[in-house]
């Protein structure tokens, strides 16, 4: 699925934080309309979930996945509201079952070969790297890129528009994510033709 999504999208994927609902679909329009498509919103307010909702009746073009999901009720929820992907920062064997239930597409999160062979095993292929800077950034993945040729990776943490070059450029990185795509300041000023801007850009 992230091959087909990857073929109509650019591969980089903002971590997207919603303090203010009523910002959910002009930003992720914004997003759009610079050629950004996969959308990360996260649980890490209290809005998360009501603006996947919205964004997906909304705007239509963004493929809209939750991010965040630390529970199998995080993954449950976000799936009844239309979120075509998760991201979790981790995994528990319970969310790996859950999300190996569901068969949709799931990024657990990963730091050390020890984690991607665990995943690997329960049938992920494609894994998040996180925190990606603090874990050794584009070495780290070089790193892991030998004994598990197999394995995809979306890094997030840590990456700014000066760095997420130098990620993609790994021949085991698919994409990247980061919450460069929607700054604070944008958001808030609800100035959305900057985030389009960065979009463009990215």
């Amino acid at each position: 699925m992230w091959d087909l999504w990857l073929e109509r999208a650019k591969p980089v994927m903002p971590v997207i934080v919603i303090d203010d609902l009523d910002t959910a679909v002009p930003m992720a329009q914004a997003l759009v309309a610079g050629g950004v498509r996969l959308l990360e919103v996260t649980l890490r307010t209290a809005h998360g979930l009501e603006a996947i909702k919205e964004i997906k009746n909304a705007v239509p073009e963004a493929i809209v996945g939750v991010g965040t999901v630390t529970s199998s009720k995080d993954l449950e929820n976000a799936l009844k509201e239309g979120a075509e992907f998760a991201v979790s920062p981790g995994f528990t064997r319970d969310i790996l079952a859950c999300a190996r239930e569901w068969g949709g597409p799931f990024l657990p999160g990963v730091l050390t070969p020890t984690e991607v062979m665990q995943v690997r095993d329960a049938g992920f292929m494609w894994q998040k790297f996180f925190p990606a800077a603090a874990a050794g950034g584009v070495d780290m993945l070089k790193s892991l890129g030998g004994p598990f040729a197999d394995v995809r990776f979306c890094p997030t943490g840590g990456i700014g528009p000066e760095t997420y070059h130098d990620y993609l450029a790994l021949k085991n990185v698919f994409a990247v994510g980061g919450s460069w795509l929607t700054p604070k300041e944008a958001m808030s000023a609800r100035n959305w033709q900057a985030i389009t801007t960065i979009a463009i850009a990215t």
